[in-house]
Protein backbone atom coordinates (compact mmCIF):
# COMPACT_ATOMS: atom_id res chain seq x y z
CA UNK A 1 0.00 0.00 0.00
CA UNK A 2 1.24 3.48 -0.90
CA UNK A 3 1.94 5.70 1.94
CA UNK A 4 -0.62 8.77 -0.17
CA UNK A 5 -3.37 5.70 0.39
CA UNK A 6 -2.71 5.01 3.85
CA UNK A 7 -2.56 8.41 4.40
CA UNK A 8 -5.77 9.00 2.80
CA UNK A 9 -7.26 5.74 4.96
CA UNK A 10 -6.34 7.57 8.53
CA UNK A 11 -7.62 11.12 7.46
CA UNK A 12 -11.03 9.44 6.18
CA UNK A 13 -10.96 7.07 9.45
CA UNK A 14 -10.35 10.11 11.43
CA UNK A 15 -12.78 12.31 9.94
CA UNK A 16 -15.15 9.53 9.95
CA UNK A 17 -15.01 9.63 13.71
CA UNK A 18 -15.25 13.22 14.08
CA UNK A 19 -18.08 13.59 11.79
CA UNK A 20 -20.43 10.80 13.75
CA UNK A 21 -20.61 12.44 16.26
CA UNK A 22 -23.61 10.72 18.28
CA UNK A 23 -22.65 7.60 16.91
CA UNK A 24 -18.67 7.76 17.77
CA UNK A 25 -20.31 8.73 21.45
CA UNK A 26 -22.52 5.66 21.42
CA UNK A 27 -19.49 3.46 20.29
CA UNK A 28 -16.94 4.66 22.39
CA UNK A 29 -19.86 4.75 25.63
CA UNK A 30 -20.18 1.18 24.70
CA UNK A 31 -16.48 0.05 24.92
CA UNK A 32 -15.56 2.33 27.38
CA UNK A 33 -19.13 0.83 30.02
CA UNK A 34 -17.77 -3.47 28.42
CA UNK A 35 -14.60 -2.74 29.34
CA UNK A 36 -14.51 -1.19 32.60
CA UNK A 37 -16.83 -3.80 33.69
CA UNK A 38 -14.46 -6.54 32.21
CA UNK A 39 -11.31 -4.56 33.71
CA UNK A 40 -12.75 -4.50 37.47
CA UNK A 41 -13.30 -8.37 37.11
CA UNK A 42 -9.31 -8.84 35.30
CA UNK A 43 -8.67 -6.63 38.58
CA UNK A 44 -10.34 -8.55 41.12
CA UNK A 45 -9.13 -12.15 39.28
CA UNK A 46 -5.75 -11.04 39.21
CA UNK A 47 -5.46 -10.45 42.99
CA UNK A 48 -7.42 -12.80 43.88
CA UNK A 49 -4.59 -15.26 41.92
CA UNK A 50 -2.38 -13.52 44.10
CA UNK A 51 -4.02 -14.06 46.78
CA UNK A 52 -4.34 -17.69 46.79
CA UNK A 53 -0.47 -18.09 45.84
CA UNK A 54 0.25 -16.03 48.93
CA UNK A 55 -1.46 -18.44 51.18
CA UNK A 56 0.07 -21.55 49.60
CA UNK A 57 3.03 -20.02 50.12
CA UNK A 58 2.23 -19.79 54.16
CA UNK A 59 2.05 -23.22 53.88
CA UNK A 60 4.45 -25.31 55.76
CA UNK A 61 5.36 -28.14 57.80
CA UNK A 62 6.18 -28.33 61.68
CA UNK A 63 7.92 -31.40 62.65
CA UNK A 64 7.32 -31.77 66.57
CA UNK A 65 10.27 -33.37 68.83
CA UNK A 66 10.24 -35.77 71.42
CA UNK A 67 11.32 -34.26 74.60
CA UNK A 68 14.70 -34.72 75.71
CA UNK A 69 16.11 -36.41 72.36
CA UNK A 70 19.93 -35.91 71.99
CA UNK A 71 21.52 -33.29 70.37
CA UNK A 72 23.37 -35.55 68.05
CA UNK A 73 20.08 -37.44 67.23
CA UNK A 74 18.46 -33.72 66.35
CA UNK A 75 21.63 -33.29 64.07
CA UNK A 76 21.28 -36.11 62.06
CA UNK A 77 17.50 -35.77 61.39
CA UNK A 78 17.92 -32.20 60.17
CA UNK A 79 20.54 -33.44 57.73
CA UNK A 80 18.29 -36.23 56.67
CA UNK A 81 15.54 -33.72 56.06
CA UNK A 82 17.68 -31.60 54.23
CA UNK A 83 18.20 -34.10 51.78
CA UNK A 84 14.16 -34.40 50.51
CA UNK A 85 14.03 -33.56 47.41
CA UNK A 86 10.90 -31.14 48.10
CA UNK A 87 12.45 -29.54 50.75
CA UNK A 88 13.61 -26.15 50.15
CA UNK A 89 14.50 -25.13 53.80
CA UNK A 90 14.66 -25.95 57.28
CA UNK A 91 14.66 -24.14 60.52
CA UNK A 92 15.08 -25.00 64.23
CA UNK A 93 13.08 -23.75 67.09
CA UNK A 94 13.70 -24.46 70.14
CA UNK A 95 11.04 -24.36 73.03
CA UNK A 96 11.62 -21.58 74.57
CA UNK A 97 11.88 -19.76 70.73
CA UNK A 98 8.19 -21.70 70.66
CA UNK A 99 7.08 -20.20 73.46
CA UNK A 100 7.87 -16.43 73.38
CA UNK A 101 6.48 -16.66 69.33
CA UNK A 102 3.35 -17.49 70.99
CA UNK A 103 3.17 -15.22 73.59
CA UNK A 104 3.29 -12.50 70.80
CA UNK A 105 0.50 -14.77 68.97
CA UNK A 106 -1.75 -14.13 71.43
CA UNK A 107 -0.38 -10.38 72.34
CA UNK A 108 -1.54 -9.21 75.88
CA UNK A 109 -3.54 -11.61 76.56
CA UNK A 110 -1.08 -14.06 76.10
CA UNK A 111 1.95 -12.51 78.61
CA UNK A 112 -0.47 -13.11 81.55
CA UNK A 113 -1.81 -16.76 80.40
CA UNK A 114 1.36 -18.03 79.60
CA UNK A 115 3.11 -16.84 83.05
CA UNK A 116 5.02 -19.74 84.76
CA UNK A 117 6.06 -21.87 81.63
CA UNK A 118 9.51 -20.75 81.63
CA UNK A 119 12.27 -22.99 81.81
CA UNK A 120 11.61 -26.29 83.00
CA UNK A 121 7.95 -25.40 83.03
CA UNK A 122 7.66 -24.97 79.12
CA UNK A 123 4.89 -27.45 77.62
CA UNK A 124 6.18 -26.88 74.20
CA UNK A 125 8.27 -29.49 72.45
CA UNK A 126 11.41 -28.18 69.87
CA UNK A 127 10.25 -28.55 66.38
CA UNK A 128 11.73 -27.60 62.94
CA UNK A 129 9.76 -25.66 60.69
CA UNK A 130 10.11 -27.37 57.12
CA UNK A 131 9.48 -25.38 53.56
CA UNK A 132 8.61 -27.20 50.45
CA UNK A 133 9.64 -26.10 47.15
CA UNK A 134 6.29 -26.32 45.87
CA UNK A 135 3.09 -26.01 48.36
CA UNK A 136 1.23 -28.99 46.43
CA UNK A 137 4.35 -31.26 47.63
CA UNK A 138 3.80 -30.54 50.90
CA UNK A 139 1.78 -34.06 51.85
CA UNK A 140 4.61 -36.15 49.93
CA UNK A 141 6.78 -33.98 51.83
CA UNK A 142 5.43 -34.52 55.23
CA UNK A 143 5.29 -38.63 54.63
CA UNK A 144 8.78 -38.77 53.36
CA UNK A 145 9.56 -36.91 57.07
CA UNK A 146 6.92 -38.76 58.94
CA UNK A 147 9.03 -42.23 57.53
CA UNK A 148 12.43 -41.25 59.08
CA UNK A 149 10.88 -42.10 62.21
CA UNK A 150 11.16 -45.79 61.15
CA UNK A 151 14.15 -47.88 62.54
CA UNK A 152 15.29 -45.16 64.79
CA UNK A 153 15.22 -45.77 68.61
CA UNK A 154 14.37 -43.77 70.74
CA UNK A 155 11.61 -42.20 67.97
CA UNK A 156 13.13 -38.42 67.34
CA UNK A 157 9.62 -37.59 65.59
CA UNK A 158 6.63 -36.62 68.00
CA UNK A 159 4.55 -35.29 65.55
CA UNK A 160 4.05 -33.89 61.80
CA UNK A 161 1.63 -31.32 61.43
CA UNK A 162 0.76 -29.58 58.08
CA UNK A 163 -2.58 -28.95 58.45
CA UNK A 164 -3.67 -32.32 56.65
CA UNK A 165 -7.31 -31.74 55.15
CA UNK A 166 -6.92 -28.04 55.56
CA UNK A 167 -4.34 -28.19 53.07
CA UNK A 168 -5.88 -30.40 50.31
CA UNK A 169 -9.25 -28.13 50.69
CA UNK A 170 -7.79 -24.90 50.11
CA UNK A 171 -5.76 -25.98 47.30
CA UNK A 172 -9.29 -26.61 45.98
CA UNK A 173 -10.72 -23.57 46.51
CA UNK A 174 -7.84 -22.02 45.29
CA UNK A 175 -7.90 -23.50 41.99
CA UNK A 176 -11.95 -23.20 42.26
CA UNK A 177 -11.66 -19.62 42.67
CA UNK A 178 -8.65 -19.48 39.83
CA UNK A 179 -10.69 -21.25 36.54
CA UNK A 180 -14.15 -19.61 38.27
CA UNK A 181 -12.15 -15.85 37.43
CA UNK A 182 -10.95 -17.43 34.57
CA UNK A 183 -14.11 -18.13 32.99
CA UNK A 184 -15.97 -14.63 34.24
CA UNK A 185 -13.32 -13.10 32.35
CA UNK A 186 -13.95 -15.04 29.40
CA UNK A 187 -17.68 -14.83 29.15
CA UNK A 188 -17.28 -10.93 29.83
CA UNK A 189 -14.99 -10.60 26.96
CA UNK A 190 -17.44 -12.51 24.84
CA UNK A 191 -19.90 -10.34 25.85
CA UNK A 192 -18.63 -7.15 25.47
CA UNK A 193 -17.15 -8.36 21.75
CA UNK A 194 -20.91 -8.82 20.93
CA UNK A 195 -22.39 -5.47 22.04
CA UNK A 196 -19.75 -3.74 20.54
CA UNK A 197 -20.04 -5.02 17.33
CA UNK A 198 -23.91 -4.15 17.00
CA UNK A 199 -22.87 -0.91 18.31
CA UNK A 200 -20.19 -0.43 15.14
CA UNK A 201 -22.64 -2.55 12.79
CA UNK A 202 -25.39 0.59 13.84
CA UNK A 203 -22.88 3.38 12.95
CA UNK A 204 -22.02 1.05 9.49
CA UNK A 205 -25.57 0.98 8.81
CA UNK A 206 -26.35 4.82 8.93
CA UNK A 207 -23.39 4.84 5.76
CA UNK A 208 -24.41 2.02 3.79
CA UNK A 209 -26.17 4.12 1.00
CA UNK A 210 -22.25 5.61 1.37
CA UNK A 211 -20.57 1.97 0.93
CA UNK A 212 -22.73 1.13 -1.98
CA UNK A 213 -22.00 3.91 -4.38
CA UNK A 214 -18.14 3.37 -3.05
CA UNK A 215 -18.86 -0.08 -4.15
CA UNK A 216 -20.53 0.92 -7.70
CA UNK A 217 -17.92 3.21 -9.03
CA UNK A 218 -15.50 0.78 -8.77
CA UNK A 219 -13.80 1.23 -4.95
CA UNK A 220 -11.91 -2.53 -4.26
CA UNK A 221 -13.44 -4.06 -0.91
CA UNK A 222 -9.63 -3.55 0.70
CA UNK A 223 -9.67 0.32 -0.55
CA UNK A 224 -13.66 0.39 1.48
CA UNK A 225 -12.43 -1.26 4.31
CA UNK A 226 -9.43 0.58 5.74
CA UNK A 227 -11.30 3.66 6.83
CA UNK A 228 -13.16 1.97 8.60
CA UNK A 229 -10.60 -0.64 10.00
CA UNK A 230 -8.77 2.45 11.42
CA UNK A 231 -12.25 4.01 13.02
CA UNK A 232 -12.79 1.33 14.65
CA UNK A 233 -9.24 0.96 16.24
CA UNK A 234 -9.54 4.67 16.98
CA UNK A 235 -12.89 4.15 18.71
CA UNK A 236 -11.33 0.94 20.84
CA UNK A 237 -8.71 2.75 21.50
CA UNK A 238 -10.74 5.72 23.39
CA UNK A 239 -13.11 4.10 24.68
CA UNK A 240 -10.64 1.12 26.49
CA UNK A 241 -8.40 4.25 27.36
CA UNK A 242 -11.04 5.83 29.30
CA UNK A 243 -11.90 2.81 32.01
CA UNK A 244 -8.01 1.60 32.22
CA UNK A 245 -7.74 4.92 33.39
CA UNK A 246 -10.19 5.42 35.91
CA UNK A 247 -9.58 2.06 37.11
CA UNK A 248 -5.70 2.43 37.30
CA UNK A 249 -6.48 5.52 39.12
CA UNK A 250 -8.54 4.00 41.90
CA UNK A 251 -6.36 1.10 42.55
CA UNK A 252 -3.54 3.75 43.12
CA UNK A 253 -5.81 5.15 45.73
CA UNK A 254 -6.99 2.13 46.85
CA UNK A 255 -3.26 0.83 47.93
CA UNK A 256 -2.63 4.06 49.55
CA UNK A 257 -5.50 4.35 51.45
CA UNK A 258 -4.19 4.50 55.06
CA UNK A 259 -7.45 2.55 56.73
CA UNK A 260 -6.56 -0.40 54.33
CA UNK A 261 -5.14 -2.78 56.30
CA UNK A 262 -4.68 -6.54 55.27
CA UNK A 263 -1.68 -7.35 57.62
CA UNK A 264 -3.41 -8.93 60.23
CA UNK A 265 -4.27 -11.78 57.35
CA UNK A 266 -0.86 -12.22 56.38
CA UNK A 267 -1.89 -11.19 52.49
CA UNK A 268 -1.24 -8.39 50.22
CA UNK A 269 -3.19 -7.27 47.36
CA UNK A 270 -1.08 -7.23 44.14
CA UNK A 271 1.14 -4.21 44.02
CA UNK A 272 0.62 -1.48 41.76
CA UNK A 273 3.58 -2.00 39.23
CA UNK A 274 2.72 -5.42 38.61
CA UNK A 275 -1.11 -4.91 37.79
CA UNK A 276 -0.76 -1.67 35.62
CA UNK A 277 1.24 -3.31 32.74
CA UNK A 278 -1.67 -6.38 32.55
CA UNK A 279 -4.57 -4.16 32.66
CA UNK A 280 -2.77 -1.23 30.06
CA UNK A 281 -1.80 -4.38 27.31
CA UNK A 282 -4.88 -6.15 27.72
CA UNK A 283 -7.25 -3.36 27.87
CA UNK A 284 -5.76 -1.20 25.56
CA UNK A 285 -5.39 -4.01 23.48
CA UNK A 286 -8.57 -5.83 23.55
CA UNK A 287 -10.33 -2.34 22.92
CA UNK A 288 -8.18 -1.88 19.56
CA UNK A 289 -8.64 -5.35 18.51
CA UNK A 290 -12.66 -5.63 19.28
CA UNK A 291 -13.05 -2.02 17.33
CA UNK A 292 -11.07 -3.52 14.07
CA UNK A 293 -12.97 -6.71 14.52
CA UNK A 294 -16.46 -4.83 15.10
CA UNK A 295 -15.63 -3.00 11.65
CA UNK A 296 -14.42 -6.10 10.09
CA UNK A 297 -17.68 -8.24 10.94
CA UNK A 298 -19.82 -5.47 10.39
CA UNK A 299 -18.64 -4.18 6.71
CA UNK A 300 -18.77 -7.83 5.46
CA UNK A 301 -22.28 -7.58 4.34
CA UNK A 302 -22.56 -4.53 3.13
CA UNK A 303 -19.59 -4.93 0.63
CA UNK A 304 -21.44 -7.60 -1.58
CA UNK A 305 -23.44 -5.05 -3.99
Amino acid sequence: MKISTLARHLREGTRNVIRNGWMTFASISSIAISLFILGIFVLITLNVNDIASQIEKQVEINVYLEVNTPQDQITALKTKIEAIPEVKSIKFVSKQEGLVYLREKLGESGKSLLDGFEGDNNPLNDAFTVEVDDPRNVAAAANQISALNNGQDPKPIYKVNYGKGTVETLFKVTRVVRWIGIGIVLLLSFTAVFLIANTIKITILARQREISIMKLVGATNSFIRWPFFIEGALLGFVGSFVPTAIILAGYWKLLNTSSLNLNLLMIKLTPFENIAPTLLVLLLGLGIVIGVWGSLISVRKFLRV
